[in-house]
């Protein structure tokens, strides 16, 4: 009987405890922490043994086969140990990707992935197919491949989930676009991090597409120096394109095989720039996949967003309060400031990722009154700004940080939530961060 290790029991872990069980593994799963309790029923329940607070290495040394989680880095002395007794470690997607026929649909990007996969998503269930989403968003991929029979998957994907994959293969993978984000995890190397997003496409053939931001240097220079096989199909907001998606007369034109849809982007649930560069990249999807134009066009028009992105709370006294907590990255606020219409009070701050906050300097000066910072450490983000915003202030909880942005942002303006970091240095991760923002919004 084959030894599967599973490292780390969150969602990923354990849905892939479960497939490992199906499949016919001995399967031990180890938390170096607690294991929340709703994943340790569902472990007693289906008698897979565990262990939590720390690794128990005589456990693991005999694996076959280890799962990492990706929050796990590839430097930590367990992955190490494992990797020098030449017991391979790979991610979940890699592990249930080799027991499922389905057809794969693969996004990744530093942006406008959860989006881009929650509208391809969207646009293949009201097309009519047996579809499930998965990955890096909702249900872990492994246990759907364990307890569903679905013909598609919608997966979004992470750079620290395509590290660890040898030969999993999506018929079509997508790239929304490239900035610096999580550089300490890549010994502080951009180009480490871009060579991790294109794994993606390292198995793709022929057969397989490839879909692409047409107007991002960083991928256009990486596809020069190195050709794939897969078909590409760029999409652009400013260039014309013969195969793929382009902008005509504000309206999205997708040409794909000689096959034409067009839409007008004033229609689309989602506005900004960004959002209408999302629509075009599920849309290509959803061509490739033979989804009925008309449908395609409806689900654009109905389609209202993803928690936590740019997410309208509330309007209190005039003032508008936007939770935007999924902004983990500076890339990621510059598309939030971009788009503020008036004066904002910005909440920002976080654990930092080797952020370069520059490029926000000149959206800083035209959008920004003033500055909250919610974070333990805000040297940096005070030393950036000091010059832009006459008024900063520091706040060490969500409640205070919203009290205090109340105070400041006058009729007319707006309240946003856009932190440019991780959360973890006051927050589980970003969704706690944006409940408890919300929250506190309402209880002001």
């Amino acid at each position: 009987m084959k030894r599967l290790v599973v490292l780390g029991a969150g969602e990923s872990g354990v849905g892939t405890a479960l497939l490992g069980k199906k499949e016919g593994y001995e399967v031990f799963v180890s938390d170096f922490g607690k294991i929340k309790e709703q994943y340790k029923q569902v472990l007693v329940h289906h008698e897979i043994v565990w262990e939590e607070e720390g690794h128990s290495l005589e456990q693991m040394q005999n694996a076959d086969l280890v799962m990492k989680s990706p929050g796990i880095p590839d430097t930590a002395p367990v992955v190490q140990s494992l990797k020098d007794v030449g017991v391979p470690v790979v991610s979940e997607i890699e592990f249930a990707g080799q027991f499922t026929t389905a057809n794969l649909v693969g996004i990744t990007g530093s942006n406008g992935k959860t989006t881009t996969a929650s509208l391809t998503y969207r646009l293949l269930a009201d097309g009519g197919l047996n579809v499930a989403l998965g990955g890096n968003i909702g249900d872990s991929f492994a246990q759907q491949v364990a307890e569903g029979n679905f013909e598609h998957f919608v997966l979004e994907l992470s750079s620290f989930q395509l590290d660890g994959i040898d030969l999993f293969r999506p018929h079509i993978a997508v790239l929304t676009n490239l900035s610096p984000d999580h550089l300490d995890r890549y010994d502080g190397k951009y180009e480490n991090y871009i060579a991790s997003k294109f794994r993606i496409t390292m198995n793709q053939t022929e057969e397989d597409y490839f879909i692409y931001d047409g107007d991002d240097a960083e991928i256009i220079s990486w596809l020069e120096k190195h050709p794939i096989r897969a078909q590409k199909l760029p999409f652009s907001l400013t260039k014309d394109i013969e195969e793929g998606a382009c902008l005509k007369n504000e309206q999205i034109q997708i040409t794909i095989k000689n096959e034409k849809i067009t839409m007008p982007i004033a229609t689309l649930g989602l506005q900004g720039k960004h959002n209408v560069k999302n629509a075009m990249a599920a849309s290509t999807v959803a061509t490739l996949l033979s989804i009925r134009k008309e449908t395609i066009r409806q689900s654009l028009e109905q389609f209202q967003g993803v928690e936590h992105r740019l997410e309208k709370v509330l309007k209190i006294n005039k003032v508008m309060y936007i939770n935007d907590s999924k902004a983990t990255n500076v890339n990621a606020t510059f598309f939030a400031l971009d788009s503020m219409e008036s004066p904002t009070v910005w909440i920002v701050g976080g654990v930092d990722k080797g952020n370069d906050y520059d490029e926000l300097l000149p959206l800083v000066n035209e959008k920004v009154k003033a500055i909250v910072c919610l974070g333990v450490d805000n040297e940096k983000i005070v030393k950036s700004f000091s010059n832009a915003v006459d008024m900063i202030v520091e706040t060490q909880s969500m409640k205070d940080a919203v009290q205090v942005a109340y105070r400041l942002a006058e009729k007319g303006e707006n309240v946003l939530l856009s932190p440019a970091c991780a959360s973890f240095d006051l927050f589980q991760n970003y969704e706690d961060r944006g409940r408890q923002f919300k929250n506190a919004v309402r209880e002001l």
